[in-house]
């Protein structure tokens, strides 16, 4: 009869689908073969008896090149993270890895600022089609990892062109500080060598605490001068407003790193964003044409696409009654 066959083909599927019984282990209880056992389970999918939902952790809201056009850049690249992911920094730092593999070539001049996620990014590149390196922005030393002179030596080597290190403080204290320090030699060699970048790779951080690393290295009274002039972000020391301007409140003079203006003419940028919600800080890089190629996490995505105006659904896809491709 009909319903019992449709029966045994559910009593098959429970045993492999929901007690995690193997094939071999149903066929002998049943008095079948293995093969019989594959063919009742792919009946059972085809006559609806069983259908598999595959729900996607990332729930991405819209695809890169959806977001890419939206902002009016060149290409965005989400990082695939799971939500509650350990190990999102690494993510994030392996996907901008090969956004930079993707668009270094041979005999270009890189330059490369600091942070966090490009120190790990460098152990994603053992290799880079030969190139000359400038480091972008002055040394920050951070508690159990190296700064950004190591970044920029590991990276030397990986390319294996000439290197521009910047052997300077990212801050100083006054401005005739950074102005001194500017004149000695091999630091004006640097600054200026990034007058001449084929790519940029910086990072973006939310003014905020916790979310720049600038931002834990200024007083109290220059982190409260910068929100009032109206800084969203901070990229390689420089600070942004909403509308991509320079936040001007007094640190830029103290700041030795490339320059917005540096970044704006260099070919192309490619920016990557940690934070999970720096909507404002991505607009405001976007507006100040300093992100070519913007790499981000499933969550920053999800939080552009909705002030963008794109779908903001997330993905699920169903087998329905068919077998899986």
């Amino acid at each position: 009869m009909p319903e019992r066959h449709e029966e045994m083909l559910a009593q098959i599927a429970g045993e492999y689908y929901l007690e995690n019984t193997s094939k071999v282990e149903i066929a002998k209880a049943h008095g079948i073969s293995r093969f019989q056992v594959a063919r009742y389970l792919d009946e059972a999918r085809r006559e609806g008896i069983v259908t598999i939902t595959i729900r996607h952790p990332l729930a991405l809201p819209a695809d890169g090149p959806e977001l890419a056009e939206a902002l009016g850049i060149a290409s965005v690249t989400i990082a695939s993270i799971p939500e509650g992911a350990p190990d999102a920094r690494d993510r994030l730092a392996r996907a901008a890895a090969g956004v930079v593999a993707d668009v270094v070539s041979e005999g270009s001049r890189l330059g490369v600022s600091w942070s966090r996620t490009l120190q790990e990014m460098a152990g994603h590149l053992p290799t880079l089609p030969g190139c000359d390196v400038v480091q972008l922005a002055g040394s920050i030393s951070v508690t159990g990892g190296g700064g950004s002179g190591s970044l920029i030596h590991r990276l030397g080597q990986a390319a294996g062109g000439r290197t521009w290190p910047l052997p300077a403080p990212l801050i100083v204290e006054t401005a005739e500080t950074a102005a001194s320090l500017r004149r000695q030699p091999e630091i004006s060699d640097a600054l200026q060598a990034a007058d001449a970048l084929d790519v940029a790779v910086v990072s973006l951080g939310d003014w905020a605490a916790g979310k720049s690393t600038v931002y834990e290295r200024v007083s109290p009274a220059q982190r409260q001068a910068a929100t009032a002039a109206g800084a969203v972000a901070e990229c390689s020391g420089r600070l942004l407003a909403a509308d991509g301007s320079a936040a001007d409140a007094g640190l830029d003079d103290c700041v030795i790193a490339v320059t917005l203006e540096q970044l704006t003419s260099t070919p192309q940028v490619v920016l990557v964003a940690p934070s999970e919600d720096g909507v404002a800080g991505v607009r405001a890089a976007v507006a100040a044409g300093i992100a070519n190629h913007l790499v981000i996490g499933p969550a920053l995505a999800l939080r552009l696409a909705g002030e963008l105006g794109l779908s903001i659904t997330g993905r699920s896809s169903d087998s329905g009654t068919g077998a899986p491709a």
